[in-house]
């Protein structure tokens, strides 16, 4: 850490919504996170495991166009335990949800599954996994060291 930046953490994650209606009830009642607070229609918050996630409405503070609904803005990832991420697929198709890829394992240790909100943001459940040994190697085989020049 950067003692001139003290940054300890990400404390909460703020979406423009494009579909606040649709957002909200996505969130709240899909993914059935928690409400923490509604400020007002335009700013409701959830609570995710330590973060608050906020869904706000364009044109507040910050006067930037609103992407087209559809259009990939941001990728959010929720960690599960890795027999969770199947469950997780489940549920979310029997919500509606459609799945647009996963469950499957990744090569870098990742169980995924992949999916969307209304407004089109890409959002992932995973979980670490452990990697299979590759082709030819055996644990034996595996040793931490400092390379050597």
């Amino acid at each position: 850490m950067d003692p001139k930046l003290p940054i300890r953490s990400i404390d909460y994650t703020v979406i423009f919504a494009r579909q606040m209606t649709a957002m909200r009830e996505f969130y709240g009642t899909t993914l059935g996170f928690p409400l923490h607070r509604e400020l007002s229609p335009r700013w409701v918050e959830f609570r995710v495991g330590s973060n608050i996630l906020a869904l706000t409405k364009h044109g507040g503070r910050f006067k930037d166009p609103a992407p087209p609904v559809g259009t990939l803005s941001l990728q959010l990832a929720f960690r599960v335990a890795p027999n969770e991420v199947a469950e997780c697929a489940t549920v979310l198709a029997s919500r509606g949800v459609t799945i647009i890829s996963g469950p499957s394992d990744q090569p870098f240790g990742h169980r995924t599954l992949f999916f969307r909100d209304p407004d089109g943001n890409v959002l992932e459940i995973y979980a670490e996994i452990d990697l299979p040994p590759s082709p030819g190697c055996h644990a034996g085989d595996l040793h931490l060291s400092a390379p050597r020049d």
